[in-house]
């Protein structure tokens, strides 16, 4: 099912121009949603270099002679955006900047906590140039506080807020979620905040503000339950594999040809499981007769349910579980999850032009909107690839001008 086109200048944030000075991942999620939703996203890059996603690799996609192009991660954050090229370090490179902030509605930038302020280009500098300007910082941990100049990563995130502690399984040392989670989670609530500080702006006339996110604050948040358990109880998490606590069962199970993961925590649930496994007097067996029983005879309950599901592959099993009302899945490798049906289905793979290496599939935005579906996607754009389009339309330069800031290595 591919996505339903929105004329540009009808989607929800048409007319927005975000002013992306961000590089890695979290920010630039952020950004790739708000250009998703259609808003103008100028990403700014060094000249020659580009963002260091840029060349995050091996694996890369391949151009039409076979040669690498554009990383996985690249390409994954950083569809539908403008790439201009500027040098920072030069004063009129700077300079540049501060005109596209004044003609700006959003600034993301995920620079080190006063580098920016160094060149002029902090959010109280400028503000001073555009008051209604929504400047959001994304760092490791916040503008303030004693590691507020560390640099950091997602490992050391996932480490530190203890999400690592709950991962994985109890026998096994703490692992790391599969995805960088930290990046992902805290650019999805810089995008929140930017939609609020927007709202604020245009709405009460409070004009723009300053967006403080820190990776660490985000991912601390994210253990919504497991944290709030250890708050509420003094109890520190555990590791519990693909289990849940006080659900039972609720976890992985092995069948004839591989694993599958299914709950039946409630009474009725587990009546419907006992069911489908050909054993009904299981749902009256005292050991496993309510909740309680069954999480303190999980082992047995376990080595029961798996003697049954020994003895058919997991294809079957599903289905007979999905008839009954029982929640399962298979554990698919990620292969086997774009070839789900629901996944394709959904349209979850779009393919569009790229330049070098012709039509190139992307991850689609899962964003459903009923009157502005999400806007056609547009691959990342290649270095450099607006800086005269850019700075023409929005500073009004002409081609002499652009040619010599780039005379001058500014752009």
């Amino acid at each position: 099912m591919e996505p339903s086109q929105t004329p540009q200048d009808k989607l929800p944030l048409s007319g927005v121009r975000v002013l992306d000075l961000s590089r890695m991942v979290a920010a630039p999620w952020a950004t790739q949603i708000l250009g998703d939703l259609g808003a103008e996203v100028i990403k700014v890059e060094r000249p020659g270099v580009g963002d260091d996603m840029r060349g995050y690799g091996p694996p890369f996609l391949k151009d039409r002679e076979g040669r690498d192009d554009d990383s996985p991660y690249h390409l994954a954050v950083n569809r539908n955006k403008k790439s201009i090229t500027v040098n920072l370090a030069s004063p009129e490179g700077r300079e540049l900047i501060r005109g596209l902030a004044a003609a700006s509605d959003v600034l993301v930038e995920n620079y080190k906590v006063g580098d920016l302020k160094r060149h002029g280009l902090d959010y109280e500098s400028l503000a001073a140039l555009n008051p209604n300007l929504v400047y959001c910082s994304v760092t490791g941990f916040g503008q303030t506080g004693p590691y507020a100049h560390q640099p950091g990563l997602d490992s050391l995130f996932q480490a530190m807020s203890g999400l690592m502690s709950i991962t994985g399984d109890p026998d096994v040392p703490p692992q790391k979620v599969g995805v960088a989670i930290s990046d992902f989670t805290a650019g999805m609530y810089a995008t929140v905040a930017i939609f609020a500080a927007l709202r604020h702006r245009d709405m009460n006339g409070g004009g723009g503000q300053h967006i403080d996110i820190s990776l660490l604050d985000c991912q601390m948040a994210a253990l919504s339950h497991r944290a709030q358990t250890y708050l509420v109880s003094g109890e520190v998490p555990q590791r519990n594999g693909a289990s849940t606590p006080g659900n039972q069962p609720a976890g992985l199970y092995a069948v004839a040809d591989g694993q599958i993961i299914l709950s039946a925590g409630s009474e009725t649930q587990f009546a419907n499981l006992a069911r489908a496994l050909g054993r009904p007097e299981m749902a009256a067996d005292a050991r496993f007769a309510t909740r309680q029983a069954r999480v303190q005879n999980v082992a047995a309950l376990t080595r029961e349910m798996e003697e049954v599901l020994a003895t058919r592959p997991r294809r079957r099993w599903i289905e007979l579980f999905q008839a009954a009302g029982v929640m399962c899945a298979p554990i698919n490798t990620i292969a086997d999850a774009f070839e789900d049906p629901q996944v394709r289905h959904r349209g979850i793979v779009v393919k569009t032009p790229h330049p070098t290496a012709g039509e190139t599939p992307l991850i689609a935005s899962p964003i459903r909107l009923s009157k502005t579906p999400v806007r056609p996607f547009a691959t990342p754009p290649r270095l450099g690839q607006h800086t005269e389009e850019v700075l023409g339309e929005v500073l009004g330069m002409d081609a002499g001008e652009i040619e010599q800031l780039r005379s001058k290595g500014a752009v």
